[in-house]
């Protein structure tokens, strides 16, 4: 069963700002601030000293800059180097963390009949989102037919060892979609490697909480799409994440049609009929990755086939904004933010 609603119904929830709240009022909450991964990121600590907290975010900060410079997709990274590698026809010498990120997304990508597809990047390169600076940009249409009939999949990658070869030339790995949710879990490891009490980690829209603040979960809002403020309110326990992909930060606008980063590889067009989907998962030791990376493939479903997707993937807490603004979720995702104040 599914629940959709038009999103007026909701208009109790559009007045919460799009923060991240501490339900204990008097308990101190340490906030360090960056930005990375084209964004900005924030790492709440509960709990420990002014002095601490600024030495465990400066350490995950630097586990994110460290992150971002490796799998960076257009800036010189070892992902580049493994692409110019596989457009060379050559094989390349990785690490076991890269092998270890690139075998999980293979299997994301398997899971979700390929809709989930890192390795298009030359169709992300020729929509123009592989550039800090998005401006309007129409690709020839037999450009595109020519990296979609290339069929590029992860599938194509082979793994010896920590040696990656490609059995397809026309690969270019990106990994947009899926190392924010790989640094939450990395950050993760860090603040409870260190005991903290509890922790909120926000990496521009992918979030993940560690403990409770006091006698109250971490509170987060799911931002709306079109409007100022948010959706909905949930709490988050520890070692759940939530993250959202939507068409509201990279895109860009032509000819009144909105073009967001988000590409489907079986068409190599950008996604209109989606504002945004929201994901959160639990337990394991990648919470972040899953919800960061499941996401993607629910936004390419869309609202027509996503109930096949969600059991694709074994999800339960899912909610999505489609372009005209009306509302899908899950049972669970509903149950969810009832609970929610």
């Amino acid at each position: 069963m599914k629940f959709f609603l038009q999103a007026r119904s909701w208009l109790f929830l559009a007045l919460l700002p799009l923060a991240l709240t501490a339900c204990a009022r008097h308990d101190t909450v340490h906030k360090i601030q960056g930005h990375v991964f084209g964004t900005q990121v924030e790492i709440s600590i509960y709990g420990d000293s002014e002095e601490q907290a600024q030495d465990l975010g400066a350490q995950v900060l630097n586990e994110f800059d460290r992150l971002h410079h490796k799998f960076h997709a257009w800036q010189p990274s070892q992902l580049t180097a493994l692409n110019d590698a596989i457009a060379r026809g050559e094989s390349f010498e990785a690490d076991q963390e890269m092998v270890d990120l690139l075998k999980s997304a293979a299997e994301l990508s398997a899971k979700s009949d390929n809709l989930f597809n890192p390795a298009i990047g030359h169709l992300i390169r020729l929509w123009g989102f592989q550039s800090s600076d998005i401006t309007a940009h129409g690709p020839a249409p037999e450009e595109i037919k020519r990296w979609v009939d290339a069929n590029p999949r992860m599938s194509d990658l082979v793994f010896e060892g920590t040696r990656i070869t490609s059995k397809n030339p026309a690969v270019m790995l990106d990994l947009g979609g899926y190392a924010k949710g790989y640094a939450l879990d990395r950050a993760a490891q860090i603040l409870r490697a260190h005991h903290v009490k509890a922790a909120l980690v926000n990496t521009g829209g992918n979030i993940l909480a560690i403990g409770q603040p006091g006698a109250r979960p971490w509170k987060v809002g799911i931002r709306d799409p079109r409007r100022d403020g948010a959706l909905a309110s949930v709490e988050l326990h520890d070692n759940e994440a939530i993250g959202t992909s939507g068409d509201y930060q990279r895109y860009f606008m032509k000819d009144g049609k909105r073009h967001p980063h988000i590409i489907d590889p079986r068409s190599g067009e950008t996604v209109d009929l989606v504002a945004s989907v929201t994901v959160i998962a639990s337990g394991g030791a990648d919470p972040g990755l899953r919800s960061d990376g499941n996401s993607k493939p629910l936004f390419i479903a869309g609202p027509a086939k996503w109930d096949a997707t969600l059991k694709e993937l074994g999800l339960k807490e899912v909610l999505l904004v489609d372009a005209k603004r009306q509302i899908l979720m899950t049972p669970a995702m509903r149950a969810r933010l009832g609970t929610a104040e």
